[in-house]
């Protein structure tokens, strides 16, 4: 089995004059982010490989994440950046197959699209919710057969779970 962990980062600071890819999180991201990461901890899901663009709010969203997580240090993928799900999809196939689990942290509307794609069965509440929204600092976990990342299809992972800060009562 295989595990796509996507997280969106969390809520950014849209300050006049800085550029996009140096956006930091605001207040509210830098109190969401912790505790997400606190939730993938507290449920297991703890990344073999871990995938993030290079913008300022993803890595300030993974080193917020990070401590609670026991796991590999995070590379940095160029075309994470604001990609369309396309070279999202191309980013977790090449992921090594000696990694079961996959956390990638990005941006949407990609991220939202590439789970949109993949998640072909599983929590239907959640498939249909994430149809509509993928919340700054949201979790999706997709779930996998197969040995192989590179053989990963359109409609061949099952949601497994759903979950927006404000499911766990954090502001967001």
């Amino acid at each position: 089995m295989r595990r796509l962990i996507l997280l969106r980062h969390a809520k950014s600071d849209r300050s006049p004059g800085v550029a996009d890819l140096d956006r930091p999180l605001n207040p509210r991201g830098k109190r969401a982010a912790p505790r997400m990461g606190a939730y993938l901890a507290a449920e297991g899901l703890n990344p073999d490989a871990i995938a993030i663009s290079p913008s300022l709010r993803t890595r300030q969203t993974w080193e917020a994440v990070q401590p609670a997580l026991k796991g590999p240090e995070a590379e940095i993928v160029a075309s994470i950046y604001e990609a369309p799900e396309t070279a999202l999809l191309a980013v977790v196939r090449s992921t090594p197959d000696a990694a079961r689990s996959l956390l990638m942290i990005g941006h949407n509307p990609g991220l939202q699209e590439l789970a949109l794609r993949l998640a072909g069965s599983g929590d239907k509440a959640g498939r249909k919710r994430l149809t509509a929204e993928f919340p700054t600092a949201a979790i999706v976990v997709i779930d996998f057969e197969g040995e192989a990342w590179s053989t990963l299809a359109s409609a061949s992972g099952r949601l497994d779970r759903f979950v927006a800060p404000k499911d766990l009562d954090i502001e967001d």
